[in-house]
This record gives structure tokens, sequence and C-alpha cells, in this order.
């Protein structure tokens, strides 16, 4: 039996983010100082840079792989076996299916920064969720190996 190809992917921040958020939390910081003296010069710095780099890294924590017979998404697992159909999105996709074609019931993981994304449509009749809308940025690969899983299992 042919082993299934794995997937795995982590949705981090873009490159210009990360200088963005910081000298976002340095300009806060600095109005905040305003040219006081004494505790009120030194610690908005001190809590507002390190607070921006703990918020960017939680931005980009999510991971999504498909592995061992399940597509992860973050803590979120879903049984292959459970997959009618993985449909890969760009950018205009992503905006009907999560615009006029959304449903209330979908499992979304949408990142703005990332353009692509998967559909994945379930056939659980145990299962109210009709499908999941994951953010990747190989759409087109995600997709794949989740077929490839379901139909090794």
């Amino acid at each position: 039996m042919a082993v299934p190809p794995e997937y795995a992917e982590r949705l981090r921040l873009p490159w210009w983010a990360w200088p963005a958020g910081l000298a976002a939390a340095g300009l806060l910081a600095a109005e905040l100082w305003m040219g006081a003296s004494g505790l009120r010069s030194w610690l908005p710095f001190v809590l507002l840079i390190p607070a921006a780099v703990v918020v960017l890294a939680w931005l980009g924590r999510i991971r999504v792989a498909v592995h061992d017979g399940e597509l992860r998404v973050d803590d979120a697992r879903l049984p292959v076996r459970h997959v009618a159909d993985a449909v890969p999105l760009d950018t205009a996709g992503r905006r009907e299916v999560l615009g006029v074609g959304s449903d209330p019931l979908a499992f979304v993981v949408q990142r703005p920064w990332i353009g692509g994304a998967v559909q994945v449509v379930l056939d659980d009749p145990a299962d109210p969720t009709p499908f999941w809308v994951v953010s990747t940025r190989r759409p087109g690969e995600l997709a794949a190996a989740i077929l490839a899983a379901r139909d090794a299992g």
C-alpha cells in the first residue's frame, strides 16, 4: 500500500508585519512616555515592545498538517475519511466561499495575509459542519494531500 504524501505548514506572518508591529508598539510607548521622567520614562517601552513580540508570534502560531489520516488545523482534527472533496481556492474563490457562499456552521481558520485557502467539503451525517475553510499558501498541495490521505485510508 502506498503511503500518502504528508503536508505541513505554519501560517506565519509576512516579514513586513514584524517591523510594522514593533514600530507601532514603539510609537505607542513614545506617546505614553511624552517626555516624563522616572518610572514613566522607561515603563511603556519595557511593557509594550515585548507585548508586541508576543502578539505577533501568537498571530503566526497556527499549524496546518495532514498526518496519520487526519487534517490538523491548530488544535482541531478532522479524520480524512469524512472528507467528500477538497477544493483549492485562490483569493477570489476564498472571498466567495467566505462571503456570499458562506454557511454559519462552517469551520473557518482564515488569515487575511494569506491569499489562498482550501475548502474541505465534509461527508459526515453526524456532524452539522458542512465544510472547513483553511488558509494556506499552497492550496493545490494541501488539497492533493488531503485527497491522497483519504484515498489511501
